[in-house]
């Protein structure tokens, strides 16, 4: 009885260490994505373009492991905001949520001495403020660092006059603005090599924030700072890839059901179905070579330059836009093509300008597929859901109206969420090219990663728990390390008391 009550006094000890470790590394390591609305708010479509104009202008004036980022919220053009996610900097790591932006570069936080920072969020979660002299690994930029020199060459650096510090200033199209300095500190995440998940950080040059204006100051949507996804130096993408910590791409699969969720991950999802067009060369942003659209296989007579790029024109890629946005000289041909293709089946009606439709049954069967087509012999196959948005119901007939918006006066082509739902979008930003695949976003996806050896290795990644947080899966891990801890003990004890 000794010897068992030992044993088990050991397995007792194990499981409290076990638990101990895990709480150890209880930060979000893994960055949760969130949306930026309550899924009980509705949001009227007007309302959806307005914000959605609001974040084009927030397009910047100056014209060895896989990091795994769980996804949260539910795609709903309706009930839904930009994605924000979770990062932890400095030691001790202190939490910020900060919105997730492919069209610009820097990450930036608020910092403990900003002016006109929001202090309070609608979004029901906690805003902190960055201070340097609070972290023991904090130090700060100066004009003669290299990773200022890289921020000057692409406007997203100066040097200040006095002090010989590397500031910013970001100016976005709404009017809202930010500026502030930047500091070096530890970016503390997690990395999944094979079936092991190890906790890591690594030194990143970041934005300290220290005046905002305009929206930024609005506590409604308020969030701590801004994740930029770009491809330019002083991202965070390419300062981890620099280091050797990341490949230089990732990859996302957003959930377009009314479960939500998805993954995002700094790595290459790996598909079959995978196609993948070139990037347009020396451009601020994620822009690819649109060629033509077809519908129901018949490619419209739309001039090509009118997608081609250049000041204020061409074809986008954003995750931060809600809708979708065609080029003024294609949004008629293209509305015009659908409403002809529908116009036995259904009754066209004018919704506050928009083309909409009544429906007494699935779009699936009425609604013609579209093809966007792209350099390279890529088509981005669009299914009715892809381009349209039910918007509310008159009698027994549903109203769908046509997704994509049209930009007065402007050349630009947007791909949002809308489009980019339910289909795997990889940015490989060392072949400077971007592909996709249709996709069910509710399985994993296998993440190819290249060793410092040279070797190529896969990584199973996805939605690694029903809350889209990876701390659950140490505990998995922890519960199943004690269980194997319990039997060796018990078989143990066993062969000593038969002895």
């Amino acid at each position: 009885m000794l010897a068992l009550a030992a044993g088990i006094q050991a397995v007792a000890l194990v499981a409290i260490f076990l638990a101990q470790s895990a709480l150890a590394y209880g930060f979000p390591g893994a960055l949760t994505l969130e949306r930026a609305f309550p899924l009980s708010q509705q949001v009227e479509l007007d309302e959806l373009k307005a914000r959605d104009r609001v974040r084009h202008g927030r397009f910047l004036q100056s014209l060895g492991g896989v990091v795994d980022f769980p996804v949260e919220g539910t795609y709903d053009p309706f009930r839904v905001g930009l994605y924000f996610t979770r990062v932890l900097l400095g030691s001790p790591p202190k939490e910020f949520y900060v919105q997730i932006d492919t069209g610009s570069d820097v990450l930036w936080v608020s910092c403990s001495s900003c002016n006109g920072c929001p202090q309070s969020s609608g979004l029901r979660i906690p805003l902190n403020f960055f201070d340097p002299g609070s972290s023991s690994t904090a130090s700060l930029i100066s004009c003669s660092d290299q990773k200022c020199s890289l921020g000057v060459q692409s406007s997203d650096a100066a040097c200040s006059s006095q002090g010989n510090q590397c500031i910013y200033t970001f100016q976005y199209g709404d009017g809202s603005g930010t500026s502030g300095y930047y500091v070096s500190d530890y970016l503390n995440f997690y990395t999944v090599t094979g079936s092991s998940i190890s906790n890591s950080s690594a030194s990143i040059a970041f934005g300290c924030s220290i005046s905002q204006t305009g929206d930024l100051t609005k506590s409604d949507r308020a969030v701590d700072g801004i994740f930029g996804f770009g491809q330019q130096d002083m991202s965070v993408i390419s300062q981890l890839s620099s280091q050797g910590i990341t490949p230089k791409v990732f990859s996302h699969c957003l959930k377009g059901d009314g479960g939500g969720g998805g993954v995002l991950v700094l790595g290459e999802i790996v598909d079959d179905n995978i196609v993948y067009s070139p990037l347009v060369p020396s451009q601020p942003h994620y822009n690819l070579n649109l060629q033509s659209i077809s519908v129901n296989g018949k490619v419209l007579s739309i001039d090509p330059e009118v997608f081609a790029t250049s000041t204020n024109r061409g074809t986008i890629v954003d995750s931060g836009t809600t809708l979708a946005y065609l080029a003024e000289d294609a949004y008629d041909p293209f509305v015009s093509a659908i409403t002809e293709a529908v116009s036995q089946s259904v009754h066209p009606i004018l919704s506050k300008g928009t083309q909409c439709y009544l429906i007494t049954s699935s779009v699936d069967g009425i609604f013609p597929t579209v093809s966007l087509n792209f350099a390279g012999g890529a088509s981005m196959n669009l299914k009715p859901e892809d381009y349209l948005l039910q918007q509310n119901s008159i009698g027994d007939a549903a109203v769908w109206c046509i997704g994509f918006q049209k930009i007065q006066g402007q050349g630009i082509t947007i791909l949002g969420d809308l489009v980019l739902k339910d289909k795997i979008f990889v940015y490989d930003l060392a072949g400077q090219r971007i592909g996709w695949a249709n996709y069910d976003c509710s399985m994993s996806v296998n993440v190819s990663t290249t060793t410092s050896t040279g070797k190529s290795e896969f990584v199973n990644a996805g939605q690694l728990s029903e809350s889209g947080s990876i701390r659950n899966v140490f505990y998995d891990k922890l519960i199943l390390s004690c269980i194997v801890t319990l039997l060796i003990h018990l078989s143990v004890l066993y062969t000593s008391l038969s002895l």
